[in-house]
């Protein structure tokens, strides 16, 4: 959510940062809709006051005997009655009007991220890992994956495309690196893990900026509740109409759930294999803190990411996002994306980002700084760390052996019982 006093005193700069995303200017609409409201909450005020006023004086009038000047105060106070209620409808429609404007727009990047229109003109910042060389020709996680327990097949039958039934060696692969990412992100990184409901309300997909622009992408009950596109929901909206003291911050909090996407804006993408699922579990990562260390909290998160591919040993680049190809809450977001020997290039596997206040304001998640008056917007950070799916892809593609078999990474042999190598079945 933008702030209104931003816009008020920096219409052109809101402007500019809005065409970084490839948006027409906004802030004269925004600000006839502001000045419109602002003058009928005027003319409400001073409406209320003129009617207390001369409510106060009817008796007055009365007992000095002025008859006539007590009924005409008693008249206008009936006319002021009459029109008030008009007066706050008409305020609270211009504040919805408003409110509507400001939250459906994106929000603004920061000085440093790169200008372009979509994924082309990211730019690269580091490379870790050297790609392994093959005396054969790799392939894909979606040929090697059924002969392991990826069983394509059964999860179309019971649910339909996007689907993935795991059976053996798969499945206990995909729990063995999800607990590996939640062990190593709460005793190295320092994250709290908490355990999250995957259903959760309107007002918090709201607060994290899912709704209302991105509706379509997401699963909804029957019962007007929504399924859970990530934990960065219910992580963030935590803190959601908190007022917390400085000392409680910063917050870290990690959570490893199933997350559901109907992917309405990816039709068409990656419809083969395990990339990209209705259904799939991530390990999350969510700060809350001080405006002043989102910067290097971003960092820290970002580097919390990596060090799960370090510890895998799969190659993996930086790339910090330009404006047209970040997430709508993002100001700064940095993409790890893994190396992929089947598919021969880069995908991303995680996606860190700084929301600076953004998110903050839709949920009036606030700070109370020490020895300061008032209370200020916390900013929020969230990550993946990481897409426990791709993980296991990229485990599998940059594993395997002429023979159709996968040599595990080291880190994951306490995970799997012991097993250092999945055999095809």
């Amino acid at each position: 959510m933008h702030d209104i006093r931003f816009v008020r005193e920096n219409s052109e700069a809101f402007d500019a940062g809005l065409a970084r995303r490839g948006l027409a200017p906004h802030s004269a609409a925004i600000l006839a809709l502001d000045i419109a409201r602002r003058a009928v909450s005027t003319r409400m005020q001073e409406a209320q006051g003129r009617r207390n006023e001369a409510s106060k004086t009817i008796g007055a009038a009365m007992g000095r005997g002025d008859t006539h000047e007590a009924e005409r105060l008693k008249a206008e106070v009936a006319e002021l009655k009459t029109a008030l209620p008009s007066l706050e409808q008409e305020e609270r429609e211009l504040t919805a009007a408003l409110q509507e404007a400001l939250s459906g727009l994106p929000s603004i990047p920061v000085a440093d991220v790169p200008d372009g229109e979509d994924e082309t003109q990211n730019v690269e910042i580091s490379r870790w890992g050297t790609p392994r060389s093959f005396n054969f020709a790799p392939r894909e996680h979606a040929d090697l994956g059924p002969a392991l327990g990826l069983d394509f097949e059964t999860g179309a039958l019971l649910s339909g495309a996007r689907f993935t039934f795991l059976r053996g060696q798969m499945a206990r692969l995909q729990r063995a690196l999800g607990q590996f990412m939640l062990d190593h992100q709460t005793g190295v990184n320092g994250y709290s893990e908490c355990a999250t409901p995957l259903l959760v309300r309107e007002e918090a997909l709201f607060g994290t900026g899912q709704l209302p622009k991105f509706a379509d992408d997401n699963f909804r009950t029957t019962d007007g509740r929504w399924l859970i596109p990530t934990a960065e929901v219910s992580l963030t909206n935590s803190v959601r109409e908190q007022i917390l003291s400085e000392a409680e911050l910063p917050i870290r909090m990690t959570a490893l759930t199933a997350c559901f996407r109907s992917e309405a804006g990816a039709a068409g993408k990656d419809t083969r294999g395990y990339i990209r699922q209705h259904q799939f579990e991530k390990v999350e990562l969510v700060s809350i803190v001080r405006p002043e260390d989102s910067e290097a909290e971003h960092e820290r998160m970002t580097a919390a990411a990596e060090s799960i591919l370090q510890a895998l040993e799969l190659p993996y680049r930086k790339v910090l996002l330009c404006a047209g190809d970040m997430g709508f809450t993002a100001r700064k977001t940095y993409d790890l994306e893994v190396w992929l020997p089947g598919q021969d290039t880069y995908r991303e596997i995680s996606s860190c980002s700084n929301c600076s206040d953004f998110q903050a304001r839709r949920m009036n998640a606030r700070y109370r700084p020490e020895g300061g008056k008032g209370t200020e917007f916390v900013h929020t950070l969230n990550g993946s760390g990481l897409a426990v799916g791709r993980t296991l892809v990229a485990v599998l593609e940059n594993g395997q052996q002429e023979d159709g078999s996968v040599i595990l990474p080291e880190v994951l042999v306490p995970y799997m019982g012991g097993m250092t190598v999945l055999t095809p079945q």
